[in-house]
């Protein structure tokens, strides 16, 4: 059963033809160009000759999106004046590889997958995975690692999760093997065959053989308690027993230790032993035998996983829908040949392109915020019946993002906020920072359409009950609200300052003269100013990138 959608056809080469592609494939090709490409396919897809197309965003709101969304973070002033003053046509490129050179880059899209990855824990001691995941993502991305070889890495895992970020997909599943190969489908392919568990999908054409020869890579994979002196954690680790041949009692599917076949449970009769199922990779048909060592079958199944079409597409259609607003198939992680993308030319194409780069990860950043459609104004989440994409649309900011725009406009760091940290009890507590509290307050599951996600008041308490933003806020001299009141600048400079700290941008007229309404209206002149900061850190535009 060949479930691929169309591509380019591999076939045999002489050597002389081997060395050629081989040397083709390896030109990257250009961002600009392939965004070019792919902003003539939306036109051409969605008709948007007979939409109102949102214009091109200003610098000023650019500037901020993309520090955004690149690197988790809000722009000082002095980044946007320098920016607002570089004449240069071509600026806009620049700061995006600007960005992506910084090291923030990798720790923001490494907490972004840790999320998608840990939201959907089985339980909490799960968590213990949460650092490892964040370190070593954030190395990978920064070097640049394949998409490939990053999905590799943590479908084959082993070891202690504290130290193996990779093994935290296996952590978070609790070494269950069919919530496991769930969420690999899931997140690596954005495919949904966990619905095909119990039975045959209800609107895919998955069948439920197809759901447990997936699981049948991940039977010999287990979950255990490691103890050492000085600390506990879990480990990720492969039993590759033999499987008895008299008195057999087959493997638990929801095993801890690991199991040398994997059963497809009898639903009339769940007191049999089930079906012994053969690992087979549902998108091409390709198994692997029975007694396979563990190794083998998740590094064939990583191979074969990571050379489907659907593994670039999964991935472009996040990356998409993190930038722009909206996905090429909603939501993000439910794709698959039974669904109908919005645009099907352009996504196949940008997909085709990526995995032309060698899933270069900052090649797809790069390329998308090099389209017209991620430049656009935000405009609000248009209904169904609308022109997709033709603006932008304005994204909550993810708990991580959020507080690093605190730190930045408050002027503080996060080693100040350090010392607030409290323990929590347990063999496998840690302390809670001033960033997990946020997490637990502003986070949320990356997968969902945003749309879900909504103000609460856990949230408010956050803001309120943080004491060290809560100290940054004030007018003493030592916040930076108390020096620039030192400066003894005038109200309009100083609410321009203010603006341009928070929300990187000045105010408008209205704006301005609301502020100034208002500051004079308070007999103290630093309790005015406390409470217009606490406004704006608290308005929709400073928890929203537009």
């Amino acid at each position: 059963m060949q479930l691929l959608r169309p591509v380019v056809c591999r076939i045999a080469l002489p050597l002389a033809g081997c060395l050629m592609f081989a040397s083709i494939a390896s030109a990257q090709p250009a961002p600009a160009e392939v965004a070019e490409q792919v902003d003539r396919l939306l036109a051409e897809e969605l008709n948007f000759a007979a939409a109102t197309l949102a214009p091109q965003t200003d610098d000023a709101t650019f500037l901020r999106r993309v520090w955004l969304d690149i690197a988790g973070d809000i722009p000082s002033p002095e980044h946007l004046t320098a920016f607002l003053l570089d004449p240069r046509a071509d600026k806009r490129e620049r700061i995006v590889r600007d960005l992506l050179a910084k090291p923030q880059y990798g720790q923001n899209w490494a907490r972004y997958w840790r999320d998608v990855i840990l939201y959907r824990r089985l339980e909490d001691r799960a968590m213990v995975a949460s650092n490892a995941v964040v370190v070593q993502l954030t190395q990978q991305l920064n070097d640049n690692v394949g998409w490939d070889a990053i999905a590799s890495d943590f479908i084959t895992a082993t070891g202690d999760v504290r130290e193996n970020g990779s093994a935290a997909i296996h952590m978070a599943q609790d070494g269950r093997t069919e919530e496991t190969a769930a969420e690999v489908s899931r997140i690596f392919l954005g495919v949904q065959i966990q619905c095909a568990q119990c039975h045959d999908h209800p609107w895919d054409r998955w069948q439920r053989e197809d759901f447990h020869q997936l699981a049948a890579f991940f039977p010999r994979v287990g979950v255990r308690p490691l103890v050492t002196p000085t600390r506990r954690s879990f480990a990720v680790v492969a039993n590759d027993r033999p499987e008895r041949r008299r008195g057999q009692k087959p493997g638990d599917n929801v095993n801890r230790r690991g199991a040398p076949e994997h059963y497809m449970p009898d639903l009339e009769h769940p007191d049999q032993a089930g079906t012994r199922t053969q690992p087979r990779f549902f998108l091409t048909g390709d198994e692997v035998s029975f007694g396979s060592q563990d190794a083998d079958r998740r590094g064939q199944l990583a191979e074969w996983l990571t050379d489907s079409p659907w593994f670039a597409t999964a991935m472009v259609n996040r990356m998409w829908s993190e930038l722009v607003g909206e996905g090429f198939y909603e939501p993000v992680d439910d794709l698959g040949p039974d669904r109908e993308p919005t645009a099907p030319a352009a996504v196949e194409y940008l997909s085709d392109q990526f995995a032309a780069t060698g899933y270069d990860v900052k090649w797809l950043v790069e390329t998308i915020c090099a389209t017209e459609a991620y430049g656009r104004e935000a405009r609000a989440r248009r209904n169904p019946n609308a022109t997709p994409m033709i603006a932008n649309v304005p994204q909550r900011l993810r708990g991580d993002q959020l507080f690093n725009t605190l730190l930045t406009a408050l002027g503080i760091s996060e080693e100040e906020t350090r010392g607030l940290a409290m323990r929590i009890g347990g063999n496998y507590g840690g302390p809670i920072t001033p960033r997990m509290i946020f997490n637990l307050a502003f986070g949320f599951d990356p997968s969902v359409q945003r749309e879900t996600v909504s103000a609460s008041i856990p949230q408010a308490l956050a803001m309120m009950n943080t004491p060290r933003v809560n100290r940054a806020i004030s007018s003493n001299r030592r916040t930076m609200l108390g020096k620039l009141l030192a400066e003894n600048l005038d109200d309009e400079q100083l609410i321009d300052e203010l603006y341009l700290r928070c929300l990187a941008r000045e105010p408008s007229s209205d704006e301005r003269e609301q502020a100034l309404a208002y500051i004079e209206s308070v007999e103290q002149r630093s309790q005015a100013y406390e409470d217009f900061l606490w406004a704006l850190l608290n308005s929709a535009e400073f928890s929203h990138r537009r």
